[in-house]
């Protein structure tokens, strides 16, 4: 589904339908499903789906499998950073979106130089934790501040912007909650983390964050569905700046047309009031020459 515009229905196409008599007209429990199937492709859209989860789990799974093998921090680091190379090229060739696969390598980026500045296997992790208890606070502090983060995402891609913010209060509702959820995850995430960087080793580390990547974030996204499911319909100022544009074209047209309507009747009668000066001429008797007595 490419377009997140929520479905319309052609009442002239059925008699019918404006009486609501149509047996085929949508009610409300299809409004509602086709909502939440805008919903779930938005959020499959922003949060990169499958190809994304695959993206993010992959150079970290790559990295403690292979020191978890023979304990060798460049070999483990340098495969890390190539697979999440290759994943990026791949979205180049397939020309696909890039955020998700360039964000994955950025951050394995920094964990490498973090790892082979230190020499401590563990740092490799440490960037993405630090990460994750950051956009943990960004959640919860700009849904404090009445702006919610998952809104500010997920605006642009249900075409509403910021509109939400004072259009569409339920839906604002729903954006707070939702970074909540986000918020008190991440946090719950990093709480069993970072006791784990300061005392278990790097395998144990590694594993239990491969383990945490998938399941909170699924949690999360659940839970920003179930909330925007259930709220208002977002407002398509896309769709209103168009209309806009468009009765402004329509009304300049029509300015032009009234400024030139004098301009064109002139020159209508012009050419009548020539050939009506004519006839007369041509019917007027001719006058002869006057004689003097």
């Amino acid at each position: 589904m490419t377009s997140y515009d929520r479905p319309t229905t052609d009442a002239n196409a059925d008699p019918d339908a404006s009486a609501g008599t149509s047996p085929a007209s949508p009610g409300p429990g299809a409004e509602g499903a086709a909502d939440r199937q805008v919903t779930e492709a938005a959020l499959f859209e922003a949060f990169g789906g499958v190809r994304g989860m695959v993206e993010t789990v992959a150079p970290g799974l790559l990295f403690v499998t292979i020191f978890t093998i023979n304990k060798d921090l460049h070999l483990s680091a340098i495969a890390a950073l190539a697979v999440s190379l290759v994943l990026a090229a791949v979205r180049l060739v397939r020309k696909d979106t890039l955020k998700h696969a360039f964000s994955g390598v950025f951050g394995v980026a920094f964990g490498v130089v973090f790892a082979m500045m230190t020499g401590n296997a563990k740092d490799f992790y440490l960037p993405g934790m630090l990460y994750t208890l950051g956009l943990a606070l960004a959640y919860i502090l700009t849904t404090l501040a009445g702006v919610p983060l998952i809104g500010l995402i997920l605006g642009p891609v249900f075409k509403e912007n910021l509109s939400w913010r004072t259009r569409n209060p339920g839906r604002k509702k729903a954006y707070a909650k939702a970074s909540w959820a986000w918020g008190l995850i991440l946090l719950a995430k990093c709480a069993i983390l970072f006791p784990l960087y300061w005392w278990a080793d790097t395998t144990q580390l590694g594993w239990v964050l491969i383990a945490l990547k998938i399941p909170p974030f699924l949690l999360a996204v659940y839970l920003t569905w179930v909330f925007l499911a259930k709220a208002p319909a977002p407002i398509d100022v896309f769709a209103e700046m168009e209309a806009k544009e468009k009765a402004e074209q329509e009304a300049e047209e029509r300015r032009r047309g009234e400024r030139e309507m004098p301009d064109r009747a002139a020159a209508g009668l012009s050419p009548d009031v020539t050939a009506g000066s004519a006839a007369e001429a041509a019917t007027e008797p001719p006058r002869g020459p006057r004689h003097r007595r």
